[in-house]
C-alpha cells in the first residue's frame, strides 16, 4: 500500500527521477523559468523551494548540502548569490505554476514554473543594438 507516500514517481526510478529534478531546478535558478509538465513542475516546486529555503541561511553546510543536491557549482553560486537574498522577506511560496494548455504531440498539460519575484530576480533586457551596414569594399 502506498499509504501517506508523497512521492510522485513521474514513470522514472528514483536515480533518474533525482537527476531530472536536479537539472529542472537548475535550469530554473539559471534561466529563471522553465516550460514543462505540470506534473514535473509540482514535483521540481518542491524541490526549489527547498534550495531556496537552504540558501536563505547561507552556512558554508547549507551550501554543500545545495551543491549535493544540485551539482552544478555555477547554479548553487546564482542561488546563494542573487536568488535567496531577494526571497528573503517570503516566509515561503518561492515559486509560482502557471498553466499553459495542452502540447500539442500528447495532450499532455503544460506549465511554467517561475520564480514569483521575477522582477527583482530577471535582469533587464539588454538594448536592442543597431544593425551594422554591409559596405561594398574590396577586402585587401
Amino acid at each position: 500500500m502506498r499509504h501517506l507516500k508523497r512521492t510522485a514517481k513521474l514513470g522514472r526510478t528514483s536515480e533518474h527521477r533525482n537527476a531530472m529534478l536536479s537539472n529542472m531546478v537548475c535550469s530554473l535558478i539559471l534561466h529563471k523559468r522553465i516550460v514543462t509538465t505540470l506534473a514535473k513542475a509540482k514535483a521540481a516546486r518542491s524541490v526549489a523551494e527547498k534550495m531556496v529555503t537552504l540558501g536563505k541561511s547561507g552556512t558554508v553546510h547549507d551550501r554543500r548540502l545545495a551543491t549535493a543536491r544540485l551539482h552544478q557549482a555555477d547554479a548553487v553560486k546564482i542561488l546563494f548569490g542573487e536568488i535567496a537574498p531577494s526571497q528573503k522577506d517570503r516566509k515561503g511560496g518561492y515559486t509560482r505554476i502557471v498553466k499553459m494548455g495542452q502540447r500539442q504531440g500528447d495532450a499532455c498539460q503544460e506549465a511554467i514554473l517561475e520564480w514569483v519575484d521575477l522582477t527583482a530576480v530577471v535582469p533587464a533586457a539588454p538594448a536592442a543594438t543597431p544593425a551594422v551596414e554591409k559596405t561594398d569594399a574590396p577586402a585587401s
